[in-house]
């Protein structure tokens, strides 16, 4: 095995639909910049694969000068990825290891370089569509963000997951709580802005909404939500960026997180604990896994649940809050997981001698690796 104070050499692969780290919205390319500025603070030579407007301590290679979303191409996502997927398996002899968060589209070039390469997976799993896709490609090692978030498909190549993390500095803790709710992300079906909204009415607590409107949502937003706002006690904020969050999020008596999809993690949700703020939300996804019930927040399925749990917030301590984002969310933890996984990565690849082997058989949870990869499947690494 290798030791842990091997410097290596990292390729990060992040989506171009925003900058890394983005202006505003965008919780993958956050959590890409997060886990970079980490691994070049700990020694290692991190490439960085993203737009040209991103900044970073690592190096920068990009085939696409401005994000996606911000030039308004991001209709052509699928298109404008093969550029720059190109030059990183290019350059993949330059590399330990590939560290791709882009879902399965990295799945194809891997197979045709020798070099070690992992596959974060920030969405949802649970799309029959691409079911075939995944399995086709069984064999690419994979991460996930949460346990949750493996079940649609648990026969993939898990070899590890690992929660996010945030800069332990970067979000000021509040001991004061505030007397608005807040309810932060995106808009779309799927989050329940409208949950929220009925959460706040039931309780009479006022409710601040920060939150980007895409446009594939821009039906919902209008038909649904825009009518909802009309009510005194509903401040619809818009999209706000990193520095206003501390303020937004640490400010309010808690987060609404009344999501009714698979939440694969809900970055929000540390981000608010990193402030002091509890946490309301449904039961769903990651939610029970990111959350204590009753010690960071409280969990409800139904709107009067919910409610309830909003009169009850007071017993939930803004100190123990912090405290558990500084055991189990901060970037160090997250880093260190990754490290761990990087290296028993590049382990298994160097066992399955040469280029071949290593791309029908990754040596994780092949038989390459023998008994070891029962130790490899399914294996939890977490902060």
């Amino acid at each position: 095995m290798l030791t842990q104070n091997r410097r290596l050499r990292i390729a990060q692969v992040a989506p171009l639909y925003e900058s890394v780290p983005p202006r505003l919205y965008g919780g993958t390319e956050r959590v890409v910049s997060y886990l970079t500025e980490e691994l070049v603070s700990r020694g290692h030579e991190v490439t960085l694969f993203a737009t040209g407007d991103s900044i970073a301590s690592a190096h920068i290679e990009s085939t696409c000068p401005q994000a996606l979303r911000a030039a308004g191409k991001s209709s052509w996502g699928p298109s404008l990825h093969l550029p720059i997927l190109s030059r990183v398996f290019d350059m993949a002899e330059r590399f330990d290891v590939i560290h791709c968060h882009l879902d399965y589209w990295a799945f194809p070039f891997a197979r045709l370089v020798a070099t070690p390469t992992v596959s974060t997976l920030h969405g949802r799993l649970d799309i029959e569509e691409l079911f075939d896709v995944y399995r086709y490609y069984s064999e690419a090692p994979v991460v996930s963000i949460s346990n949750a978030q493996r079940a649609p498909l648990p026969e993939l190549n898990w070899i590890g997951t690992v929660y996010h993390g945030l800069p332990r500095e970067q979000l000021r803790f509040n001991s004061g709580p505030g007397k608005y709710l807040a309810f932060l992300g995106r808009i779309s079906p799927e989050k329940r802005p409208d949950l929220a909204i009925e959460v706040a009415r039931r309780t009479g607590f006022p409710l601040k909404i920060a939150a980007k409107v895409d446009d594939a949502d821009r039906e919902y937003f209008e038909a649904v939500i825009r009518p909802l706002l009309r009510s005194r006690d509903v401040e619809f904020v818009g999209e706000i960026n990193e520095h206003e969050k501390n303020d937004f999020l640490g400010n309010a008596l808690a987060l609404l997180f009344p999501v009714d999809w698979p939440e694969p993690f809900g970055l929000v949700m540390i981000e608010a604990l990193a402030c002091g703020t509890p946490v309301i939300a449904r039961p769903c996804g990651s939610v029970p896994e990111v959350l204590r019930d009753g010690v960071t927040g409280f969990m409800a399925s139904s709107v009067e649940g919910l409610a309830e749990a909003v009169r009850r917030i007071s017993t939930i301590s803004r100190q123990q809050c912090r405290r558990e984002f500084e055991v189990r969310f901060t970037a160090g933890a997250m880093a260190a997981n990754y490290e761990r996984i990087y290296e028993r990565l590049i382990e298994a690849y160097r066992r399955s001698n040469g280029r071949e082997s290593a791309r029908i058989e990754t040596g994780i949870a092949g038989r390459v690796a023998g008994n070891e990869a029962q130790r490899w499947r399914p294996q939890t690494q977490t902060a």
